[in-house]
C-alpha cells in the first residue's frame, strides 16, 4: 500500500508539475508567456498574452491535470484517501514545477479539476463562488480566493469526508499564498482587471499586473 500511495502520488505530481501555458505558448504561438503580461504561466496571463483561444487552451488543460489523477483514482482504486493525497500533489506540482525551478502557477483551475472529480458539485459551488467573487470586482483573483474559501465547506457538506474536505482546506491554503501579492494589491486598489470584463466598465485597474 505505501508504494501505491508513493507511485500514485509522485505521479500525480509530476502530471501537475507539466507548465502547459509555456508549452502552448511556444508551440501555438511562438512566444514564452514568462515573459509577457504578469509573467505568470496560468490561464489568466495566457489570456492577457495570446488570446482567448490560448487562454482556453491553458485552462483546460491545467484542470485537466487535477481532474485526470484524482477521478482514476476514484473510479478505479474507490480510495478517498488516496484521492485527496494525489489531488493535493497535482496541485502543489503545477505551483512549484521542477521543470521551472520549482515556480509555476496559482494552482486555481488545477484544484477545480481535482474538486469536480472528488465531488462534481462542490466544482459547481466553486465556479458559483468564483463568480460571485470576480464579476463584481472583474478581480480573478478575488474569485479565485473566495471559490477555494468555500470549497472545504463544499466537500464537507457534499462528501461528509474528512481526507476530502482536508484536500479543500489545504488547497484554500496554497491558493491563498500563491495569491498573497495579490492581496496586496486589491487591498491598494491596484489589481489588474479580467480583460474582457474591464471592458465592459469594469473596476479593474490597469496601474500593476497579476503574476
Amino acid at each position: 500500500m505505501i508504494a501505491r500511495y508513493a507511485a500514485c502520488a509522485i505521479g500525480a505530481f509530476l502530471i501537475g508539475s507539466i507548465p502547459f501555458g509555456l508549452v502552448i505558448g511556444r508551440l501555438f504561438y511562438g512566444t514564452d508567456i514568462r515573459r509577457s503580461g504578469s509573467g505568470n504561466i496560468g490561464a489568466m496571463n495566457a489570456l492577457r498574452t495570446i488570446g482567448k483561444t490560448g487562454a482556453a487552451a491553458v485552462l483546460l488543460l491545467d484542470a485537466l491535470k487535477g481532474f485526470v489523477p484524482a477521478l482514476l483514482v476514484m473510479r478505479l482504486l474507490h480510495d478517498p484517501r488516496l484521492a485527496a493525497i494525489v489531488a493535493a500533489c497535482a496541485v502543489l506540482g503545477h505551483c512549484f514545477s521542477p521543470w521551472l525551478a520549482f515556480k509555476g502557477g496559482k494552482g486555481v483551475a488545477t484544484s477545480l479539476g481535482a474538486v469536480f472529480a472528488l465531488s462534481w458539485p462542490s466544482g459547481l459551488v466553486m465556479i458559483a463562488a468564483w463568480l460571485a467573487g470576480a464579476l463584481p470586482t472583474t478581480y480573478s483573483s478575488a474569485g479565485s480566493m473566495l471559490a477555494h474559501v468555500a470549497a472545504p465547506i463544499a466537500l464537507w457538506y457534499f462528501t461528509r469526508n474528512p481526507w476530502l474536505t482536508g484536500y479543500g482546506i489545504l488547497a484554500a491554503v496554497v491558493v491563498l499564498y500563491t495569491h498573497r501579492e495579490n492581496i496586496v494589491r486589491i487591498s491598494r486598489g491596484q489589481e489588474k482587471g479580467i480583460p474582457f470584463l474591464k471592458s465592459r466598465g469594469g473596476r479593474g485597474s490597469a496601474a500593476s499586473p497579476e503574476p
